[in-house]
């Protein structure tokens, strides 16, 4: 068993092929958050979701409509239905393969989900897509949606390089 400060510790993996959830991450009985070698995958999804809600936020605030909370859900919706519809994509395709962090490949695949199922649900509830805000929407929720997951990655890179 390895030490650590000077107690024995046992590091154990949860992952589906195991029997157990893949909601885990990598844990140690001693250190449970120092030995982390992924962030939790709800954790992953929060981010995402936190994103696409500022995104939407950000561009009702462009264009003076009024902030109230149902106005916010009536515009973020299409894209957290593209979103999950991107995760399940990734979850189907992938399973244990791809890390939710990963920019490539869940990230690509969440990020064109979340903007083409939230175009194509923007088109049936009768809001816009104009061509300029199709531009804008894959450019931002590019930026957002694989941005974080690019830094991530070089983060905890260069933590396993010290």
């Amino acid at each position: 068993m390895p030490k650590v400060g000077g107690r024995e510790t046992c590091i154990t993996s949860l992952s589906q092929s195991e029997g157990t959830s893949r909601f885990g991450a990598w844990r140690s009985a001693a250190y449970p958050e120092s030995v982390n070698k992924r962030p939790p995958v709800l954790a992953v999804l929060a981010v995402d979701i936190v994103l696409v809600v500022v995104f939407c936020a950000i561009g009702r605030r462009s264009h003076d409509e009024a902030n109230a909370l149902a106005g916010l859900a009536t515009t973020a919706w299409p894209f957290l239905g593209g979103l999950a519809a991107g995760w399940l994509a990734n979850e189907a395709l992938y399973r244990n393969k791809s890390l939710p962090a990963s920019v490539v490949p869940a990230g690509v695949i969440i990020w064109l989900s979340t903007v083409v199922v939230g175009m194509v649900l923007r088109v049936i509830s009768g809001q816009g897509t104009a061509f300029s805000f199709i531009i804008v929407a894959t450019s931002v929720l590019a930026a957002f949606l694989l941005g974080w997951r690019a830094i991530y990655a070089a983060v905890r890179k260069r933590s396993t390089v010290a």
